[in-house]
Formats: structure tokens, C-alpha cells, sequence
């Protein structure tokens, strides 16, 4: 477990952001200053045994607990799914920061402490969406930019990742959301697919292979995902991509035909990627690849939203009132 701390302050929160593989752990003091923070693989999925959830929460803040043991504790992300520690309802679309105070869902730990959950957001219809995590980022993001919303149009937020999310908020909702399968698509087929066979990991990332990929994508016009992939394999066949840059262009050609479906959903409401101010709240290198690819769009001014987990979890604390308001916020 890595551990960053600055033990400048009293601790007031404990903000957890748990998913399926990760858990990341934040101390808060009274100004929402991040005071330390831990990160484990201890993961829903990956949960230490004996002991579970106990153990995994122990572990990541049982001796700030230990010091502080009144201390208010939140937690967002996958922890509060039906396979989670519980299962925080989903709140229906358009949701804000009110609507998951309203949802957040109590368990108490072995220690005695009540750990808040975040719910997730779903948005119905005829093929459903649903969120958790990437709500409180969205809320974080709000949170550390007063601008983002403010003038009456809706924004556009993309959360890449394993399921990558793209979000229509407007003011402080989240109205809409689309998720496309980018991340865990190109983990299976790089990994259970032919097309990894002839595929060499590369030293560093080849951008010209990946924009090579994204331009794929965008100029397919109708012949979609199936239609291109098998071009990773044929490239490689014809000498015209080496083994190296395979990864890379497939990467680019999945990206691409991503940004591709979301030029399509935005043409629904007479929008375009290169009229977005667009936010980008993710991995620093995985939003730049993705900040490459916009520009192959038109879209050059996407900005990286840092801190949007931690900002998300300590402003929707105090909407909950878990934490008194304080005169400043500093993360």
C-alpha cells in the first residue's frame, strides 16, 4: 500500500473511492484539504480474506480511525453495488448532488464506524445506463470548476476507462450518459483474439499508430467497429504496421470509433466534438491519449479535470452535513 501524507491539520473525513479492482483512501481535514492519501488493490473483487470489507477498510484507514475514531467516513464506487458491502439503490436521471445525499445508503463497520455509501445513477429506457463512481467525479469536477455549467448550456464530461462514460450535465444534473465497452474491448481482443498474436508490446506508446487508428475510425463512416478491426491483423501482415504498433493503432481505432458514436449522439441535438468545451476526468495518460484523439476531431479544447474523485466525495459530505461548512476549500 503507498502512502503520501502532510499531517499539517486535524483530520475531519475520510473519503473512499472503491471499485472493482482499486481502493483509493482520503483524509480530509475541516478546509477539505487532503491531508494523506492511500491506494490498495483491494478492490471489491479483490478483498482480503479473512475479514472482507472489515479488513479492506482497516487496512486503508484503520489507524487514522485509531487516532481519530469519531471521524465521518464516505465511500463511492462500485462498494455500494448489489456485490458491494451494500447495495446503494441506483437515483434515477436527472441527478445532482442532492439527489445522492438523499440516496446515500449506511452500513457499519466491525470498528463501529458508519460508513456513508454514494449511490450510483441510472438513466432508463429502452436500453438503461447506469453509473457509480463516475457520479461523484462528475460532482467533483462541478465542484472544482464553478464555470463548468453556469451559462445554461449543457457540458459535455467523458470519463474514459474500462467503460468509458460520456455524460450531457447541465447546471449541477447529470441529465444523460452513454457508456461504450472502449477499455475492457481492447483487453479482450489484444488478449483473446487472433489479432494479438502478431502484436509485440511497445517500448513507449507510438502516437502516430494510435492516430493512425483514431483516423481509421473517424473516416469508416458506415462500416463500423467489425468492418475495421481486422485491419490491426492485415496491417501487420502487409508489412505496413509492425508488431510494435499494433497495440497502439488498435487502441486508436477503438478510441476513434468511440468519439465516432459520441459525433453521432451529439448530431442528435445539433451539436459537434469540435463545438464542446469538453472535461476529461480520468487516468492523466489514458485523458492526454484521448485529448489526442479529440483533436483528430476538432475538438482542441478538452480540458483534464484532476481531483475529481476526492472534490466529488468531500462536497457531497457536506451536502450531507457529515462535515461542518468551513470558510475555505483548498483541494
Amino acid at each position: 500500500m503507498s502512502v503520501s501524507e502532510k499531517r499539517l491539520a486535524e483530520p475531519a473525513l475520510i473519503g473512499l473511492d472503491w471499485g472493482t479492482t482499486s481502493l483509493r483512501a482520503y483524509l480530509f481535514d475541516a478546509t477539505g484539504e487532503v491531508l494523506a492519501t492511500r491506494a490498495s488493490g483491494a478492490g471489491i473483487m479483490n478483498l482480503p480474506r479473512p475479514g472482507g470489507f472489515d479488513a479492506a477498510f482497516d487496512a486503508a484507514c484503520g489507524d487514522w480511525l485509531d487516532e481519530a475514531p469519531d471521524l465521518p467516513a464516505i465511500a463511492a464506487g462500485m462498494v455500494g453495488s448489489a456485490q458491494g458491502w451494500r447495495e446503494a439503490p441506483y437515483v434515477d436521471t436527472p441527478a445532482a448532488a442532492d439527489a445522492l445525499v438523499a440516496g446515500l445508503v449506511r452500513v457499519t463497520t466491525a470498528r463501529g464506524t458508519v460508513l456513508n455509501i454514494v449511490p450510483g445513477v441510472i438513466e432508463r429506457g429502452e436500453l438503461p445506463n447506469v453509473m457509480r463512481g463516475e457520479e461523484t467525479q462528475i460532482v467533483g469536477a462541478l465542484a472544482g470548476d464553478p464555470a463548468l455549467g453556469a451559462n445554461g448550456r449543457a457540458v459535455l464530461v467523458g470519463l474514459p476507462g474500462t467503460h468509458a462514460k460520456w455524460a450531457i450535465v447541465h447546471g449541477e444534473r447529470i441529465e444523460a450518459f452513454h457508456t461504450f465497452m472502449t477499455g475492457e474491448l481492447f483487453a479482450a481482443l489484444r488478449n483473446h483474439t487472433i489479432l494479438g498474436r502478431t502484436m509485440a508490446e511497445p517500448a513507449q506508446p507510438d502516437t502516430e499508430a494510435f492516430l493512425r487508428g483514431v483516423t481509421v475510425a473517424k473516416n469508416a463512416d458506415r462500416a463500423g467497429l467489425l468492418a475495421t478491426i481486422f485491419s490491426t491483423r492485415t496491417l501487420g501482415l502487409t508489412a505496413q504496421l509492425q508488431a510494435e504498433q499494433q497495440p497502439d493503432y488498435l487502441s486508436g481505432l477503438l478510441i476513434g470509433h468511440e468519439l465516432s458514436g459520441v459525433q453521432a449522439l451529439l448530431a442528435e441535438r445539433g451539436e459537434t466534438l469540435a463545438s464542446e468545451a469538453l472535461r476529461l476526468i480520468g487516468e492523466p495518460s489514458l485523458c492526454e491519449r484521448y485529448r489526442l484523439a479529440l483533436a483528430e476531431f476538432g475538438c482542441a479544447s478538452a480540458t483534464i479535470v484532476e481531483a475529481a474523485a476526492e472534490r466529488g466525495l468531500w462536497r457531497i459530505a457536506m451536502q450531507a452535513r457529515l462535515v461542518a461548512a468551513a470558510t475555505t476549500q483548498t483541494t
